[in-house]
């Protein structure tokens, strides 16, 4: 290809500035980076799913690049340059006819993607919490799309599927494939009707659509998303849940299974959409798909050093084998660990939680950690802890239908609540256990009362609630020990030991 005008963007940049001026390439962009900007130009090429031939369509693409990224990124994007001169004498911006024109952005180091982050011993997790909780909102606030536009429509998804399946075959052989595609086709089958329920309900909107690990950024002391899909509408405007999907494969391919079970649970706590793991693992598969195939495109060819193996990480996730659904109620007072065991559990099990504290508040209109009391509400009645109940119990029926381990977690003092879900589990042949977690009253009072005061928690359970449920409680029965795991979380617990002990309830 030819590299006139990048080359002389660059000798241009450097003179500029006097210091070096590096280059970056993918298989559809060049971008120069000096110390502090990252100048984006767009290959004049035309591939099967973008043309940039002309300098019309680059503008074009340049500008939504730039409105659609400034979404996520508003503080990275800063604008469109034209590009005027000649190709061999350019300069950005200026009088005259725009020969080609250039996205510019903030610059950031390499070591702040969250792909670099993830090996570097500073990770912290909860930067992926705070991720999740923004890209909920993100999607929340996306437009809609139409089920009349035909996004995210059953044959969309499968042909987008397929499509990516023959690119890969064109490569070569490879027996993986021939097994993948069986799967995609089965799977096409068995979704239609949830695909088609999903777009009609408005889970189809307006997203990222490339949200793998370095796409996202460190900028700020928050996980940022930049790059997003400009080329195709029908790459961007797809289920939010194909968006989930393609950063917890991402991570499940980089070895991180737990973070990637972490960031699902942040993201459907501030969703609430317990239906969207039905579809999860079909969008995991065609998200390492699309990664094998973008990743052999790019100016490395199939050099994978350094990359995960995800044509491997694809076989490997459509390889799982259902049935592997499974209900876990917590059971023990406010103050007792429960929330802060089932975090450790669902990451390291691979588990769907569904939090009370949270439903409730959901109910009413309200966000996690928001405080009712202080809105004039009282959602801690008995109808509204009935609803509550009715909530946890949709939610974790969706969760175990798509065939993953379930995690309630509530208080769950009372036998009534604990036979309903005894019995949901029954309905749906998956096995049953309690978590009883455990610790000594003087600790419940201290741990309620500094978290009362830290308001971190969305639980608002003070210590006259605690209180409450010492005075009242209905303490397990000898059928429900037989089906206990006990947690004393007094000490340090094993939690590898706390999954096997669930996994060997399960059998």
């Amino acid at each position: 290809m030819d590299t006139t005008l990048v080359d002389a963007l660059r000798e241009t940049l450097r003179q500029q500035t006097g210091e070096p001026v590096s280059l970056m390439e993918t298989h559809i962009s060049w971008v120069l980076l000096t110390t502090t900007l990252a100048c984006k130009l767009k290959k004049p090429v035309r591939l099967p799913f973008l043309d940039f031939g002309s300098v019309e369509a680059r503008k074009h693409f340049c500008e939504e690049e730039l409105r659609l990224n400034r979404r996520f990124a508003p503080s990275l994007y800063i604008d469109v340059a034209p590009v005027c001169g000649t190709r061999t004498s350019p300069r950005i911006g200026g009088d005259g006819t725009p020969i080609d024109h250039v996205v510019r952005m903030r610059r950031f180091p390499e070591s702040s993607l969250l792909r670099n982050l993830l090996m570097a011993e500073r990770f912290q997790p909860e930067w992926l919490d705070g991720f999740a909780e923004r890209l909920a909102g993100l999607h929340e606030a996306a437009q809609r799309m139409a089920p009349v536009s035909g996004f995210g429509s059953p044959e969309l998804i499968a042909r987008a599927a397929t499509d990516v399946l023959d690119a890969l075959q064109a490569r070569g052989d490879d027996a993986r494939l021939v097994a993948l595609r069986a799967w995609i086709g089965e799977q096409a089958q068995a979704l239609r009707m949830a695909w088609i329920a999903r777009q009609q309900s408005g889970a189809v909107r307006e997203c990222h659509g490339d949200l793998h690990t370095a796409n996202v950024v460190l900028v700020d002391g928050a996980l940022t998303p930049f790059d997003c899909i400009e080329f195709d509408p029908a790459l961007r405007c797809i289920d939010v849940m194909s968006d989930v999907a393609f950063l917890t494969m991402d991570l499940k391919a980089h070895g991180r299974a737990d973070l990637a079970y972490r960031f699902l649970d942040t993201w459907l706590q501030h969703s609430g959409d317990y239906r969207g793991p039905q579809v999860l693992r079909f969008y995991e598969v065609y998200r390492a798909l699309v990664r094998a195939m973008a990743c052999g495109l790019g100016p490395g060819g199939d050099d994978r050093k350094g990359r995960p193996d995800y044509l491997g990480c694809a076989a490997q996730l459509a390889a799982c084998p259902p049935g592997d659904a499974r209900l876990l109620i917590t059971h023990g007072f406010s103050g007792s660990g429960k929330s802060s065991v089932a975090l450790q559990l669902l990451c390291a099990a691979g588990a769907v939680r569904v939090r009370s504290d949270v439903e409730r508040k959901r109910l009413h209109g309200l966000a996690p950690l928001a405080r009712s009391a202080e809105l004039g509400l009282d959602i801690y009645g008995e109808q509204a802890t009935r609803r509550t109940f009715d909530r946890l119990h949709a939610c974790a029926r969706d969760a175990l239908l798509a065939g993953y381990p379930v995690i309630v977690d509530a208080a769950f003092l009372r036998r009534a609540e604990r036979r309903s879900f005894e019995t949901l589990a029954a309905e749906l042949h998956v096995p049953f256990a309690i978590l009883d977690c455990r610790a000594a009253h003087a600790t419940l009072r201290r741990r309620v009362a500094e978290r009362d005061a830290a308001r971190s928690d969305a639980s608002e359970a003070g210590l006259a609630v605690l209180q409450r449920q010492l005075e009242s409680h209905e303490a397990l029965e000898p059928g429900e020990h037989a089906l206990a795991i006990e947690v004393s979380t007094e000490d340090t617990i094993d939690i590898a030991q706390v999954a096997a002990r669930w996994r060997a309830v399960a059998r």
